[in-house]
């Protein structure tokens, strides 16, 4: 039986069906990473994006296929990570811009609605390249438009979409060398190949073996797995706004306020962030970091009699974790909000050690994340807002987050500008440009004008075992990393590290900086730091415990 019209309800399917079947196979995904190096997160950012979406879908499931679309493109957005887990937010947030008016889709429709994503993908990315997720989704949204002039069947036009993916996500090595010559394909497109299978698989009324279906996620695990993560973080306990986090639920009855969600959600958003609301019929749950909890249970019983109800003073527990006093006994809230200052700099690090660097240079306030761990765009929304600043600064200090970065400060309001840092070098010297008394313009040039004149250097272990510009890479070999290019690899770390540092350091150098990491013992830290002062007398030599995962060193040349 043929499909002529597409709507809210079968979309939706479709979306959770595409979520369930990339998680299934993320994993996948991760190893396709080009780089032997532990940083193949391409999987997982992009699981982690598309749940996001799914979930809200899963909120708002409808016969209007417009208002799903909407929903859909609303929760990517928030939950997208990492650069390929914005572009796939790119791609349907360009699709369901297309079809917001719309209560169903004829194929032609659906197939526009594919060719608008990807244009609005490929606006998205400031240099685009070819033999990507992007090249994959325009060739297959191209045969989707032609094969919607010959067929009113949707599962028709997705067939021939997702067969033209396919092959189009064959040809990517022949567009990027360095995914032929270690013998992959793109891990982007793939996960895009997955995703396409499986609405597939929904229009001809299949169910994919692999792809275990899954309930919505409780609010417990949702609090944990969105809110919580970057609690105690490295922030002081006295810049927790909101210094209690409540949870409850109500129970919701006729006799008492009529309950609409959305004006529920709005009220509640007045006192305090960090708010989720799922409800149904019967029942809404709430979850909110809050300066006056009981306010709020006041608001909740409005609606009906309170249940499950959980109060925790965040600051006590912030205490505990970094071992320290409290800086408010709990009896004491916080009512007086803090004076908007002129600067605001949020930077993305991972590492006690590498978060007091920055701090150290005047950054205001860390959001724990980078290699394996990419922040979402909502993490990068939620510290920004936590920033009580007339102009904002954000460092990414990783490529594979200048994008979300950028996503956060397009959504966020006021004076917010990304200095797209792609390592903690660059970071840091960004931020010894910086200069308060400069206008916001200055600044952002000056910061971006440092991060040219500084060199970076990591090292780190390979995953598996790889050829790659014409260098042999064992499994376990330490690698040295300079600029993103692997240009040494031995099986002893300190030799490792030696032989990057004879490769990164010139004549005209005139400062080393050494970042060692979580695992790195000090004594071959000061080992590698006398080698650098004796083998390059003119250049001044910094060490650093940085207690960064991944990396074992890194290197900053200046």
């Amino acid at each position: 039986m043929s499909i002529t019209s597409l709507d809210g309800n079968r979309f939706a399917e479709m979306v959770t069906h595409g979520a369930d079947y990339l998680s299934a196979n993320a994993e996948l995904v991760d190893a396709l990473n080009v780089f032997p190096v532990p940083d193949g997160d391409t999987g997982t950012n992009m699981k982690l994006s598309i749940n996001s979406g799914a979930k809200e879908v899963q909120k708002n499931v409808q016969d209007h296929i417009g208002k799903v679309g909407a929903a859909f493109s609303k929760g990517l957005l928030m939950g997208a990570r990492g650069n390929s887990g914005v572009i796939l937010s790119q791609l349907f947030r360009g699709f369901s811009k297309e079809i917001e008016t719309k209560s169903a889709l004829s194929s032609r429709e659906f197939a526009r609605a594919l060719e608008a994503g990807v244009q609005t993908a490929y606006k998205a990315v400031m240099k685009p390249v070819e033999g990507t997720i992007l090249t994959v989704a325009k060739d297959a949204a191209k045969q989707a438009v032609e094969t919607a002039k010959t067929t009113v069947d949707i599962a028709e036009v997705m067939d021939d979409t997702l067969a033209t993916a396919k092959k189009s996500l064959s040809r990517t090595p022949d567009l990027l060398p360095v995914l032929k010559e270690v013998g992959v394909v793109d891990s982007g497109g793939q996960g895009l190949v997955f995703i396409y299978e499986a609405f597939l698989a929904v229009l001809k009324g299949q169910v994919l073996s692999r792809a275990p279906r899954t309930d919505v996620r409780s609010m417990e695990e949702l609090v944990n797995a969105q809110h919580h993560q970057n609690v105690h973080g490295f922030m002081s306990t006295e810049d927790i706004e909101f210094g209690y986090c409540t949870e409850f639920m109500v129970r919701l009855e006729k006799d008492h306020k009529p309950f609409y969600e959305e004006t529920f959600r709005k009220d509640l958003s007045e006192y305090g962030d960090s708010l989720l609301v799922i409800s149904d019929e019967e029942v809404a749950k709430v979850h909110i970091h809050s300066e006056q909890p009981g306010e709020v249970l006041s608001y909740g019983q409005q609606y009906g009699p309170l249940i499950h109800i959980k109060i925790e003073n965040m600051r006590e527990q912030h205490s505990a974790l970094v071992k320290e006093r409290p800086a408010l006994a709990p009896s004491t809230p916080v009512v007086e909000k803090k004076k908007q200052e002129k600067w605001g700099i949020v930077a993305v690090a991972t590492g006690e050690g590498v978060a007091k660097l920055l701090k150290s240079t005047g950054v205001s306030a860390i959001i724990e994340g980078g290699q394996t761990m990419n922040p979402s765009t909502e993490d990068l929304l939620n510290a920004v807002n936590r920033v009580n600043a007339e102009n904002i600064i954000i460092l990414p200090n990783n490529k594979n987050i200048v994008m979300a970065a950028e996503q956060a400060a397009e959504v966020a309001k006021g004076n917010i500008f990304v200095v797209p840092s792609k390592t903690i070098p660059e970071g840091i010297a960004a931020m010894l440009a910086f200069h308060p008394d400069r206008d916001l313009e200055s600044n952002v040039q000056a910061m971006k004008n440092a991060m040219q004149l500084v060199k970076t250097g990591q090292i780190t272990y390979a995953v598996r075992d790889t050829s790659i510009d014409g260098m042999e890479i064992k499994k376990d070999d330490y690698m040295g990393i300079a600029n993103g290019k692997i240009v040494t690899t031995n099986k002893n770390l300190l030799e490792a590290a030696k032989n990057l540092l004879i490769k990164m350091i010139e004549n005209d150098s005139e400062i080393l900086t050494i970042i060692y990491g979580e695992g790195t013992e000090p004594a071959v830290a000061e080992q590698l730091g006398r080698f650098a002062e004796e083998q390059f007398p003119d250049i001044e030599v910094e060490l650093h415990e940085g207690g960064q995962p991944v990396y074992d060193f890194i290197f900053s040349v200046e």
